[in-house]
């Protein structure tokens, strides 16, 4: 199993070394899924665990709590659960990206790239404001494609993005350079 280091971008002192071994601990490996050579990390052993849940919601939340957040916003479908959790912390809403098709107001659009096609991304035209402070949250950031996309999509609504947090930073795919090449502070609390 490849061992669990603390993301260098990290800024949080919410999580220290017993706190990330927890995290860490709590996170299920899985070989070979969904393709062959893949090591898929389940967060869903993480929320589970209470002590484990608290301490990623804390940890995700400590560094925002006077950066006057307004939305949280997560990318479907683990940034649900998690943007829900981190909203409520800080005392902010919460603004779900789903994908194409899902959302039954008025939306606005963003197509990006898989490894295997192309997808599209949407929120309500309603759900962010111009000029409204937002903290965009997901489970994992691997190649950064779907959290580009959804920056993307909050820029053009008019939104300022704070930052992009992750449980897991995966930096051999290159996600988390990509979103800072874009001008986003990324932060993450573990990196396999």
């Amino acid at each position: 199993m490849v061992d669990t280091v603390l993301h260098k971008s990290l800024h949080s002192t919410a999580v220290n070394e017993d706190k990330r071994e927890i995290l860490r601990q709590a996170i299920r490996t899985i070989a070979d899924y969904p393709k062959p050579g893949i090591q898929f990390r389940d967060i869903t052993t993480l929320l589970r665990d209470a002590a484990a849940f608290r301490i990623t919601i804390e940890s995700m939340s400590e560094r925002w709590h006077d950066a006057a957040v307004d939305k949280v916003v997560g990318i479907e479908a683990r940034g649900f659960i998690l943007g829900g959790a981190v909203a409520h912390h800080l005392g902010a809403g919460f603004v779900p990206i789903r994908k194409r098709g899902k959302l039954p107001h008025e939306t606005v659009r963003v197509a990006y790239s898989l490894e295997y096609g192309v997808d599209e991304m949407e929120m309500h035209k309603d759900a962010v404001k111009p000029g409204e402070t937002v903290l965009l949250v997901d489970d994992l950031i691997a190649t950064g494609g779907t959290a580009t996309a959804a920056t993307q999509l909050l820029r053009t609504a008019g939104a300022n993005v704070l930052a992009a947090c992750f449980v897991i930073d995966l930096p051999a795919l290159g996600g988390a350079a990509r979103l800072r090449a874009a001008g986003i502070e990324v932060d993450a609390l573990l990196a396999f």
